[in-house]
């Protein structure tokens, strides 16, 4: 049994961290702000603690009062068009808030660190699937932002050794099987949830964004993985960590088109996604599939929830039961 530091871990992807290391019997500690992430997400059997990432005295406090045998960090901005209006809060808050938390770990003797990374790193990569020799080149200041991250954790190892892993992925999607956690964004920008909450009413039309893309419907094709399965892939990365730093593409393996998705939660919820159809969205490319092909091989890992309506069906299951998200569970 180990002890572990979850930043971020009231949102969507760290509460699944969180409930996947308590579910083997492990001590978590989650170190969130709320702005994003809700109080219910945390499981009863982890510890909370409500600060900013930005106060470096409190996150050092945090480390005083436990001994931790690593970190797991998933606090970030994560919202690519809003990287986009306002660059500089991206680069400033996330290289900053990973750099406190880092220098706190590495005084605290913890030297092991695991990164929520992306796959917009790759900005408009040259071959599909993206594997981890593909050329870095973030078209985005989130993409940016979370390479300044890996970059300084790089420093981080050569001079302290902090060891690290980064896990870069594109979609985080679907529910926990239990149902009691889930996607709950607002505004929500995500695809699958944005289709289901126009099935169930609870949002818009969905805006299908580019019909005439080079792809079998002419939609933009994306890589999918369930929530489930990438908190599988940091726990692995977790325990390669003893071997030095490590770097990772996690991809589904096989990507989506928008239409597909709108097809698949049509068959698991039994109604239409009503929607419309508008013009390409600028700097959006036609596929971007990661692969994990190194991930597999060097951990073991491999998708459980691959295909698309075991995705959608565990999302729709969650967004039913709770059509207002955490809202619905008091």
């Amino acid at each position: 049994m180990g002890r572990y530091l979850v930043t971020g871990g009231a949102g969507y992807v760290g509460s699944h961290i969180v409930r996947a290391l308590v579910g083997r019997g492990d001590e978590v500690v989650v170190l969130d702000d709320l702005r994003q992430g809700h109080r219910a997400a945390v499981p009863a059997a982890a510890s909370l603690v409500v600060a900013d990432l930005s106060d470096a005295k409190r996150v050092a406090e945090v480390f005083a009062a436990w001994k931790f045998d690593a970190v797991l960090h998933f606090a970030a901005l994560s919202l690519v068009g809003e990287s986009m209006r306002d660059p500089l809060r991206y680069c400033r808050e996330n290289l900053s808030n990973s750099l406190i938390v880092a220098d706190a770990a590495v005084k605290a003797g913890c030297l092991r660190f695991v990164l929520s990374s992306t796959a917009a790193l790759f900005g408009f990569p040259k071959r599909i699937p993206i594997d981890e020799q593909a050329e870095v080149a973030p078209v985005s200041a989130y993409g940016e932002s979370k390479l300044m991250v890996e970059r300084a954790l790089a420093w981080a190892d050569q001079v302290h050794g902090l060891r690290s892993a980064a896990l870069r992925y594109f979609n985080a999607a679907g529910a926990d099987a239990s149902g009691e956690i889930g996607e709950d964004h607002e505004p929500e920008s995500h695809l699958i949830p944005l289709a289901i909450g126009a099935a169930m009413g609870t949002r818009p039309p969905l805006t299908v964004f580019g019909t005439d893309y080079p792809t079998p419907d002419g939609t933009c094709i994306r890589d999918y993985v369930h929530v489930t399965d990438l908190a599988d892939a940091h726990l692995r990365v977790l325990e390669r960590l003893e071997t030095g730093s490590l770097r990772f593409n996690v991809g589904n393996g096989t990507g989506y088109s928008v239409k597909q998705v709108m097809d698949s939660v049509e068959r698991i919820s039994g109604r239409p996604v009503p929607h419309t159809l508008g013009p390409r969205r600028a700097g959006d490319p036609a596929v971007l599939v990661a692969s994990s092909a190194r991930l597999r091989e060097e951990t073991g890992w491999s998708p459980r929830f691959g295909a698309l309506d075991d995705i959608v069906r565990s999302a729709w299951a969650w967004h039913s039961a709770h059509p207002r998200g955490y809202a619905d569970r008091g």
